[in-house]
């Protein structure tokens, strides 16, 4: 029989020589970190901490299980029910009675600090001081407490502030049970301090690394901590000691300590021009945040005082948890420049361990075809970054490149236009300066590849015969499709899917983008010779409703399900009436209604392969779980409107845009017969070639998806030999760990990690587009007219007046038709929303990205590259999308909002 696992202990207080950063639970996160401070010899004033132990002794008699279950109920917008809650188990801690075992230790320790010691007593939460959230200023301090008695009643009262309205608040919305966080207390010697201030050793405001900013003051911290005082501001350039910004503070106030316990503020306190530190105790501090920093191996929020005798003590350090993580390639010596390929790809969540795996070995692929192979392909090629679980790609070779820039200028102002003035603003760093102006060694790199596989001669051929291009790339797609024969042992599963992740680039190179590229140039020469002959918005509706394109034939092949759902009774009636996940689950037994069964079934037999975030491999395919394709479903036989049917608006923008073609001819060929003749020849062909763009990612979706069925099978395997707890805990390892997992090691643990990770970062709501080396994130603002409550690209023309609809995940939306969709980005999984939205509008994209593209498709008015729609606009807002001026004017916010 297995031995029950012992429970270690936990004493009722502790010393700080006792604590470190393990004892989190036990300790809370403040005295965590003052522990961890002084076992690092770092000057910390002695103390002792109340563990969680003696909360949970006290929280027990205050009988909070229901309230706490209750909190846990409540969502973060019901902030009177939160209050109302918080509350109760904030009255409920006070009036509990403390045992008197605990009472005795309590003064025993605080008798050890010396006679009627002045001390502070802190809270120190489990949920504080975390990579994650800091939690700042969320529960109480209490300073110059005196006496055995003094510090009880502060200890009790720091316990009830776990349970003040904003410390409740700030956990709802950080996602953390309230029944999962303890309460422990630090009890402080007080430092009698002359001058005590905040030291940050990274910029908070810019993210620049290495820059200490410190804000001083006379007196105690209280004062800056409150905000009652405009401090005395430092900026210090750690790595070299040189001081970047004095800035003297009004210090009109100081908050000093009582003889006989507390605190007073003395107004009028003055100090004028004289700054409270000098010079070299400004550098001193700027060293010491940097000794701090190293050893815990990121940038820290501390506070500090200086005592009478000119000693400098560190009263607390926590995480700056605002600043984005730096990739753990990035340099200390030189400027390189991130570019954020999530973002760029619409999908602003963590990808999983596996996902960014898969996107190391395309790199790597990628790479080694052009002859810059890396050591280990699992790592990825040299440009390849990752950071917070995000993907980015370092375009400093390109950036110090006058050839570069202006590829980067090309592709930024058509795929992502927010994206290109901020690397033309990085253009003018002296930093970036180039350090090449001949295109000839970037073509020397790439050319003879291209050449070898045969890229040029596809593109011509595309132009000549479009249909062949596309058979092409249709036979490479049936060939990533079709699933080969492998052994079924775990190493063969292995083995194969980093073989199919390392081969796919090579064989789609030289038949799929060719034939895109073959319509850009098409579209680009026909633009050229059509010069001011039309005008942008004229040429947006000649490329309207382009054929061939994988993402509009899917989005239409599901509104067609729809149409023959709608056509029978019973199948209508079950997508009306049943929710999503529970039809899901009846498809799964194959319990639908005959007509939607037999439908989905063969929808997901082309496309299931696909998925909103579908970049993320370790996500589930909608063959997997079909929940998102059903809601759409029922979301489609809400439209009534036989006018505004997807397919008839479809066929409608299609007439629209030949007839375009016909009249930019004409007006062409008034110039000359050739002129004329040549700008049918290049629009048509653009037609005929431009809906090609999706196929590339279209492509790669399916071997992602032969991966997925390659790696589920081992993680069933993992799990059933105790190395993973779950099957889809195999996406939470890379290749190499997969196998070590084979070999027998156990991975539960770091599984266990990685998703704490993930889950954290997924409530990161700010993604960087462009991150510097340094850590600050450029912004250059965003192009664009003014003319509109808020500007934007123009992406596809025409004028949409709806209520708007902020949609930040497309799964479980529903959209009424008609209203306009407002989205940060979207991928393909969003494009089913399309079809029945007036309008559109992106925070995220370019002319060229896949939401505007699609959009022209369909007709719908579309402005991307606007800044913070999905904050600015309020569901139920009247919206007016102009998609020829991108432009958005905004009504009235609806008084009810859904």
């Amino acid at each position: 029989m297995e031995r029950a696992r012992e429970v270690p202990v936990v004493p009722l207080t502790l010393d700080f020589v006792d604590v470190d950063r393990t004892m989190l639970p036990a300790v809370g996160g403040k005295a965590a970190n003052l522990g961890e401070m002084i076992r690092a010899g770092l000057p910390v004033p002695g103390g002792f901490c109340v563990t969680t132990a003696a909360y949970d002794l006290v929280a027990a008699g205050a009988g909070l299980d229901g309230t706490l279950a209750a909190l846990a109920e409540t969502t973060p917008e019901d902030a009177a029910r939160l209050a109302e809650l918080a509350e109760v188990a904030r009255f409920a801690l006070l009036e509990a009675p403390v045992p008197d075992e605990l009472v005795r230790e309590i003064s025993a320790n605080y008798e050890g600090l010396g006679d009627d010691a002045p001390v502070a007593v802190r809270s120190s939460a489990t949920a504080e001081d975390l990579p994650q959230a800091s939690f700042a200023g969320q529960q109480d301090t209490y300073l110059n407490v005196i006496g055995p008695e003094a510090v009880l009643d502060a200890v009790r009262r720091c316990w009830a502030s776990l349970w003040t309205e904003r410390a409740v608040s700030y956990r709802a919305t950080n996602g953390i049970d309230p029944r999962a966080v303890r309460l422990a207390v630090v009890v402080q010697r007080m430092v009698a301090a002359e001058v005590s201030g905040i030291l940050f050793t990274a910029n908070p405001i810019t993210g620049r690394r290495r820059q200490a900013v410190i804000d001083a003051s006379v007196g105690l911290g209280e004062a800056i901590v409150s905000g009652a005082v405009n401090p005395d501001h430092f900026v210090v350039d750690t790595a070299t000691g040189r001081i970047l910004e004095r800035r003297p503070g009004d210090k009109r106030i100081a908050v000093v300590a009582e003889e006989g316990g507390g605190t007073r503020r003395i107004e009028g306190f003055g100090g004028g021009e004289e700054a409270s530190l000098t010079d070299e105790q400004v550098r001193a501090l700027a060293r010491l945040g940097a000794r701090v920093e190293e050893h815990y191996g990121a940038p820290q929020d501390t506070e500090w005082a200086i005592d009478a005798g000119g000693t400098t003590w560190l009263l607390q350090a926590r995480p700056i948890t605002t600043l984005f993580p730096l990739p753990a390639c990035a340099p200390d010596d030189e400027l390189r420049v991130y570019f954020s390929a999530s973002v760029a790809q619409g999908v602003y969540q963590p990808l999983t361990p596996m996902g960014r795996q898969a996107f190391r070995l395309l790199g790597s692929s990628i790479s080694t075809l052009l002859g810059y192979g890396p050591p280990d392909p699992f790592a990825g090629p040299a440009p390849y970054a990752e950071a917070a679980g995000r993907l980015f790609v370092d375009v400093t070779p390109a950036l110090r490149s006058t050839f570069g820039r202006g590829l980067l200028d090309l592709a930024t102002r058509n795929m992502e236009a927010r994206t290109a003035p901020i690397l033309r603003h990085l253009a003018d760093d002296p930093r970036l300066s180039p350090t090449t102006t001949s295109p000839w060694p970037a073509i020397r790199a790439v050319l003879p590849t291209l050449l070898r596989v045969g890229v040029p001669q596809r593109l011509i051929l595309a132009l000549l015969h479009p249909a062949k291009a596309r058979n092409r790339a249709l036979e490479l797609a049936a060939d990533f499709r079709a699933a080969d024969d492998v052994s079924p042992t775990t190493v063969a599963r292995l083995d194969e899917a980093g073989r199919i992740l390392l081969s796919g680039p090579p064989r789609l190179l030289p038949d799929v983008p060719p034939a895109f590229g073959a319509g850009l140039v098409a579209s680009a020469l026909a633009g050229r010779l059509l010069g001011g002959l039309a005008t942008g918005d004229e040429r947006r509706v000649a490329l309207r409703a382009l054929p061939h394109n994988p993402t509009t034939e899917m989005d239409l092949a599901l509104w067609d399900l729809a149409q023959r759902v709608r056509a029978d009774p019973d199948a209508a009636g079950a997508t009306r009436d049943t929710p999503s996940p529970e039809l899901a689950r009846n498809y799964q037994d194959g319990a639908l209604p005959g007509t939607l069964q037999e439908g989905l079934a063969r929808f997901l037999g082309v496309y299931g392969h696909r998925a909103v975030a579908e970049i993320d491999l370790g996500l589930p395919r909608w063959s997997e779980n079909p929940t998102h394709v059903l809601g759409v479903i029922s979301n489609y036989l809400r439209l009534e409107d036989p006018a505004r049917a997807p397919d008839i608006q479809f066929r409608r923008a299609a007439l629209e845009a030949e007839a375009m073609v016909e009249e930019l001819s004409r007006r062409a060929y008034r110039r000359g017969r050739l002129r004329g003749r040549l700008v049918a020849f290049f629009l048509n062909r653009a037609r005929a070639l431009l809906g090609m763009r999706e196929m590339p990612k279209f492509c790669i979706i399916l071997l992602f998806a032969r991966v997925r069925s390659l790696l589920l099978p081992v993680g069933r395997e993992l799990a059933e030999a105790g190395r993973l707890e779950d099957a889809d805990d195999v996406f939470f390892l890379t290749l190499p760990e997969a196998r070590a997992a084979a070999a027998g090691e156990d991975l539960r643990e770091l599984v266990r990690e990685r998703r704490a990770d993930h889950d954290r970062e997924t409530r990161r709501r700010h993604i960087p587009r462009v991150l510097l080396s340094d850590g600050t994130e450029p912004d250059a603002g965003v192009p664009g007219k003014t003319t509109g409550d808020l500007n934007g690209t123009p992406a596809s023309g025409g004028v949409a007046v709806g209520a708007a609809r902020v949609v930040l995940d497309p799964a479980g939306a529903g959209l009424e038709p008609g209203e306009i969709l407002v989205a940060p980005s979207t991928d393909p999984g969003w494009t089913p929303l399309f079809l029945t939205a007036g309008g559109l509008v992106m925070e995220m994209g370019g002319p060229m990205s896949h939401g505007a593209i699609v959009a022209r498709e369909y007709g719908i008015p579309a402005v991307v590259g606007v800044p913070d729609a999905t904050g600015r606009i309020i569901t139920g807002q009247e919206v007016t999308v102009d998609g020829s001026l991108g432009t958005i004017t905004l009504g009235k916010p609806a008084e009810v909002q859904s």
